[in-house]
């Protein structure tokens, strides 16, 4: 006897015992059953017979409108590895693989897999629709330096400076490490930079750090460059150079393990082409920056 023919006849005996004593509420607290299910039986029974008492197939566990295993797991996977928000993922998924997956959907994903918060210490900002910003590439260049703290490989601990440029118009960014925290060093950055951005640049902002004191600001105007000191204690005022840290924070250096300076050089290296060419940014609704910088040329 099959477990088809087992449920059939235990269903019989309940309904068959249920109209020998003509009770239903006694029967069902004899044989451990809710009424609902008495009443479900016996109507299934008078309709179709004992195939009526077949229980139904299981829901199946993947919904027929529930996103497809495939594309959780690279929602999943951009989720883990980079720490994206989910704007951020569609983005990604669009570009990358083809795939269109609204946020509300990519939203209910990390939420269903325990993943809608991330790592303590990472903080999500929205995407804004509407933003503030030059239209001319070079026209407005944010500079500032990025403090950074590693262990080497006797655990003694290594400092880093980051220097940072971003272009208003486009983002594009030009990076570049460096031991010390020096004017020497802010000077070389600018030389640095008028040679890596491919358009002329009218501005460099700045906060007013000791490495963008005197002598690299006349070094900046000898060049034939404005060089801007924002107000003290208003950094939001280089805001768009500041967010790109967070990115560096957290798509970047927490993923990251020191081995040197050679492989750290290397990496981000690696990390600046990511960010200008194959990174969909915020600011131009899932483009990259070097494509809003052809569009403006």
């Amino acid at each position: 006897m099959n477990k088809d023919q087992r449920e059939i006849g235990r269903k019989l005996r309940i309904l068959r015992y249920a109209e020998e004593i003509g009770h239903v509420a006694k029967t069902c607290r004899y044989f451990g059953i809710g009424r609902a299910s008495f009443y479900r039986w016996r109507k299934a029974y008078a309709e179709h017979g004992e195939a009526g008492l077949i229980n139904a197939p299981p829901i199946p566990k993947w919904h027929a409108n529930r996103t497809p295993p495939e594309r959780e797991e690279k929602v999943l996977y951009l989720r883990r590895k980079y720490h994206l928000g989910p704007m951020r993922i569609v983005w990604y998924l669009a570009r990358y693989h083809d795939i269109k997956m609204s946020d509300a959907t990519v939203s209910r994903i990390l939420r269903r897999h325990g993943l809608n918060r991330l790592p303590r210490g990472t903080r999500m900002r929205k995407v804004h629709t509407k933003r503030y910003q030059k239209q001319v590439p070079g026209h407005h260049i944010q500079m500032d330096v990025k403090f950074l703290t590693f262990k080497g490989k006797q655990g003694e601990k290594v400092r880093r400076f980051q220097y940072t440029a971003i272009d208003d118009a486009t983002r594009v960014r030009a990076l570049k490490i460096y031991k010390k925290h020096t004017q020497a060093n802010a000077i070389d950055f600018v030389d640095h930079i008028i040679e890596k951005f491919p358009f002329r640049i009218r501005e460099i902002r700045t906060d007013n750090g000791h490495e963008f004191q005197a002598k690299f600001h006349w070094h900046v105007e000898d060049l034939g460059i404005r060089h801007a000191y924002i107000k003290r204690g208003t950094p939001q005022l280089n805001g768009k150079v500041e967010r790109s840290h967070r990115s560096d924070g957290q798509e970047f250096y927490q993923l990251l393990s020191y081995k040197g300076d050679v492989d750290l050089e290397a990496k981000l290296d690696e990390w600046e082409r990511f960010y200008n060419f194959h990174r969909p940014h915020g600011a131009h609704k899932g483009k990259t920056p070097y494509e809003a910088l052809r569009e403006k040329l």
